[in-house]
This record gives C-alpha cells, structure tokens and sequence, in this order.
C-alpha cells in the first residue's frame, strides 16, 4: 500500500494523538511499612564529615540514640494544616509500577517508566507509628552487625492520583500494574521487591473499605504526634533491647534505675526517657 503524499511529494507524516488520564486509588497495607529516611546525622557527615574521634571521645559517646533514630527514620509534613504528620515518596510508588512491569508479561519496565507518573512529591500516610529495633548488616567487606532503629506502622493507608498517556496505556492496564506492586514490589524499607523480607505490601481498595476508613480515622495527625512523641515498641525484642538501653544509659551516666524488667516496664521506660530528651 502506498504512503500518502502531501502536495510537496514527500511522505505525509502521521503521529497518533495523545491524551492524559488520570486515576485515583485508594490503599491499604497488607503487611507493615517500615521507614527508612535518612537521618540528619548521615546528612550533616557527608555535607561536612566530622573529624575522627579518639578513644577517649568514642567512649563519652553513645554511638546509637534509639529514640531520635526512631523519629528521624520518617518523612514528615512541614505543613501545619496536613491531615497527617507522616508522609512518604510518591517515587516509591511509581519505581514499584515500573519494577511490576518486569515480571508481568506485556509489559516494559522503561517505558511504564515514562509513560506514568504519580502527582505531587509526597503522599500523605495514615498509621500510628511504632519503634521497631532490628539486626543488621553493613555494607563494609565483613559485613559488621549493627542496630538499625527505625519507625514502623503496623496498619497503615494512603491515597495516591496517577497520571498516564492514553491511549497507549488504558485505565485497566494501570490498575492491574498497581496491585502487582503491591504484591511483588511494595514501598518502604525490608519490601518484597528485595526477596528476604516481605514489609511494605498493599492491595487497592474502595474508599468505603472498613479498613481503610478505620485507619484514616484513628491514624491521622493527632494520633501520630502522639506516637512520636511517646512510642510504643513493636515487638519483644525491640521491648527487650529499649529496656536494657535505658537502664544501661543510666548506670553509664551515674542515674538510679528503678526495678521491673517486663514489657510494660521497657515501654514506660522509653516513654519516660523520650519526655526526658524533650
């Protein structure tokens, strides 16, 4: 079949119209979300990295402060009229779409890059945060152990508005690429995208979810500071380690430590020595 040709002679050009849609979804965690900002600390030592410390200087100081790695580890609202305090990447969410497209026949992970993106910067996050302390791994050659503390949301939900190119892409292609994400990929810090933890999962939900409701409406900005400024441990472990943490800290400084060693004596510890640090 011949090629049209314009009144000049040559190949009339033909490109397909474009348009944008858009989609608003709604989601609901399926398992625990773990922050994994960089503390100011870490940003302070690469702007400006701090002389070496001698022997003496390492032992006057603490090399871990739970607490302030605890609040640290979020990312949060400078906006004082926000619906929650905690937000979180909208990056995340669109490398999890792209990332999905890899295991999802159809689908190329370059493109689904550049033709979707998420609106804004920030997604604001619902959820009461907890501190979370946990075993790790340097990256250095020997692969040193460490204490990593970081905040947590047992529950947790947001809402996140998508942009795409029509008609390449359809509302149904988009929608499917977002579950996969949320099973295969997931947000935050331990997610099953990485293979050996399985946090940061979710699945799409209507706005009338009983859970997603739920969790909007005891898990906004009130309930958040409140957590941040008094938090609750996770787990055991991390009720274990905080207990010790606090009555070591006060031995080391000279300060009585008053007598229990149960859970509920490790939390109200830690909610007495973060009131103490503000």
């Amino acid at each position: 079949m011949a090629k049209p040709v314009a009144a000049s002679g040559s190949p009339e050009i033909s490109v397909l119209e474009v348009m944008q849609g858009e989609m608003n979804f709604c989601i609901v965690g399926t398992s625990p979300f773990i922050y994994n900002a960089m503390s100011e600390k870490v940003w302070h030592e690469l702007l400006m990295p701090a002389p070496k410390k001698n022997a003496a200087e390492k032992a006057a100081n603490l090399k871990h402060s739970p607490f302030d790695e605890f609040r640290n580890s979020t990312y949060q609202n400078r906006d004082a009229d926000a619906k929650t305090r905690l937000n979180f990447l909208c990056a995340a969410f669109k490398k999890g779409i792209a990332a999905a497209a890899l295991d999802i026949p159809g689908a190329n992970k370059s493109q689904i890059g550049r033709l979707v993106w998420v609106n804004g910067e920030r997604v604001d996050m619902y959820g009461v945060p907890k501190i979370y302390c946990a075993i790790v791994r340097s990256a250095d050659m020997n692969r040193t152990p460490d204490v990593r503390t970081r905040a947590i949301l047992p529950e947790w939900a947001c809402r996140i508005s998508l942009r795409f190119m029509k008609p390449i892409l359809k509302e149904q292609t988009i929608a499917n690429l977002l579950a996969a994400a949320g099973w295969i990929q997931g947000v935050g810090d331990g997610r099953q995208q990485k293979g050996s933890l399985s946090y940061g999962q979710f699945r799409l939900v209507s706005e009338d979810d009983p859970d997603f409701v739920r969790i909007c409406k005891n898990g906004g900005r009130e309930a958040q500071e409140a957590a941040l400024a008094n938090p609750e441990t996770h787990d055991e472990e991390t009720d274990r380690l905080l207990e010790w943490f606090v009555e070591e800290r006060q031995r080391r400084e000279g300060k009585s430590t008053t007598n229990g060693t149960n859970g509920a004596h490790a939390k109200k510890s830690a909610k007495t020595t973060v009131d103490a640090e503000a």
